[in-house]
């Protein structure tokens, strides 16, 4: 029961409030014992005195994911839905700073998109510290317009899941648009009004990187330049010339009202201090003509002020835009240079290139002048083998036929020695000369029959 959403309560983006914190965000706040001992029984009024002593914002914290008091009392704003009045005097309520950001992040959950950019962001002029307790359990040092800058920019705070709203970036784009297809009078009647936003923008570069910049410089350059966002700007009148047409009424400066007032209180002080006649008092309450006189003459000195004011601000931007002529003349010159240096790379490549194929054909000329050298010296190495072998065949030929010749020609002499020998060796081979006479008898016997020798 003590965690049950109060019957009266309505549905915050078509669900229960308590719904936008997630479930186990929940259980642990339902079973932290803060919650149990100091919110039970909370309404909307003794809810303040709670408020008032937080001393620290946070989320869950710790192994066990233990819920902060200011994330509690959250919830129980959930749970009781206070009227939309009380939410907005808490974020009014400049002495207790944990209060204004308690309803300003309720109102973050809870508001719509209006309310929200509308009551948090004059919050950005609020730099006091705040205390905030990180999910380790320590202590870091912050600021109200950091914590704002979370709620508006950011998808998740303090452990819940933030709402999703638009951007701010619709203002700028509507002025954009109107910049583009407005007619002058209300170019100048709608955005000049916009110099007052001094809200925080962010601007992607042409590198892909970001910058900080700011709505009124934005305006600044949609009213004063001629090319914004990579779009060429239609060209507009300059507004002293639109005052002296009649068009568009003087420019009214927002500290005018201060000066008259100022100097309507010197008139009363010097009217009092001073008696002097009907005349000068009259002159002193700044009824007379000769102080009708002077309020004029300061009023269009103030005018010629702006006037040149614009003159000094155009002069700028005709100084600027000379100086982005240079930039680009200059650009164009380096890419012309660049353009060169390209050109000779690629034919200082091309002659190498030549070069190479010069030397690769060459290195193929003398490659073939190579073999075919080789193949005559081993053409005319075997024709001289093949001449040596002839040479050499007809010579082993030259000395058979010697030796044949030598053998077929013998001399008498060794052919009467040679029979000789052949006969002797008869001789001896028929043992007739055997050194038994009876031997040798009976083999000259055998001899004669044709028989073969006695071997004995």
């Amino acid at each position: 029961m003590a965690n049950r959403t109060d019957p009266t309560a309505k549905s915050i983006h078509g669900t229960n409030p308590q719904n936008l914190v997630e479930k186990i965000v929940r259980s642990k706040i339902y079973q932290n014992t803060y919650w149990k001992e100091q919110c039970f029984g909370l309404t909307a009024e003794t809810l303040v005195d709670k408020a008032m002593e937080i001393d620290h914002l946070g989320g869950t914290f710790g192994g066990n994911r233990k819920p902060t008091p200011f994330i509690c009392l959250v919830m129980k704003m959930l749970q009781i839905q206070p009227e939309k009045e009380i939410v907005v005097e808490f974020i009014k309520n400049e002495d207790y700073k944990y209060v204004r950001i308690l309803g300003a992040f309720y109102l973050r959950l809870t508001g719509t998109v209006a309310d929200v950019y509308q009551y948090l962001e004059p919050l950005y002029n609020d730099y006091r510290k705040l205390r905030q307790k990180l999910s380790d359990g320590k202590y870091s040092l912050t600021h109200v317009d950091e914590v704002i800058g979370l709620l508006l920019t950011s998808d998740y705070s303090c452990d819940i899941a933030l709402p999703r709203i638009q951007k701010r970036y619709v203002r700028i784009l509507g002025a954009f648009y109107l910049r583009l297809t407005g007619t002058v009078a209300d170019v100048y009647q709608y955005l000049e009004p916009l110099y007052n936003d001094y809200r925080k923008l962010r601007q992607k570069l042409s590198n892909g990187k970001y910058s900080l910049t700011h709505v009124d410089e934005v305006i600044g350059l949609l009213l004063t330049s001629d090319y914004s966002c990579d779009i060429a700007l239609p060209r507009i009148q300059k507004r002293w010339t639109l005052e002296a047409s009649g068009v568009l009424e003087p420019r009214r400066s927002a500290l005018e009202d201060d000066f008259e007032e100022e100097e309507d209180k010197e008139d009363e002080e010097q009217a009092m201090d001073v008696d002097v006649t009907t005349h000068d008092k009259d002159y002193y309450r700044g009824r007379s003509p000769a102080r009708e006189r002077d309020r004029d003459r300061k009023r269009d000195n103030y005018k010629h002020r702006e006037r040149d004011y614009d003159r000094g601000r155009d002069y700028d931007r005709d100084y600027g835009r000379g100086r982005d002529r240079d930039r680009d003349r200059d650009r164009d010159r380096d890419r012309e240079r660049d353009r060169d240096r390209d050109r000779d790379r690629d034919r200082h490549r091309l002659r190498d290139e030549d070069y190479g194929r010069e030397r690769e054909r060459e290195r193929e000329r003398e490659g073939r002048e190579r073999d075919r050298r080789d193949r005559d010296r081993g053409r005319r190495r075997s024709r001289s083998r093949s001449r040596s072998k002839d040479r050499r065949e007809r010579d082993r030929e030259d000395g058979d036929y010697r030796r044949r010749r030598a053998r077929g020609s013998i001399s008498p002499r060794k052919e009467h020695a040679e029979d000789k020998k052949k006969k002797k060796e008869e001789k001896k081979s028929d043992g007739t000369d055997h050194p038994d006479p009876e031997i040798a008898e009976a083999n000259r016997l055998r001899a004669s029959l044709g028989l073969a020798p006695l071997k004995l």
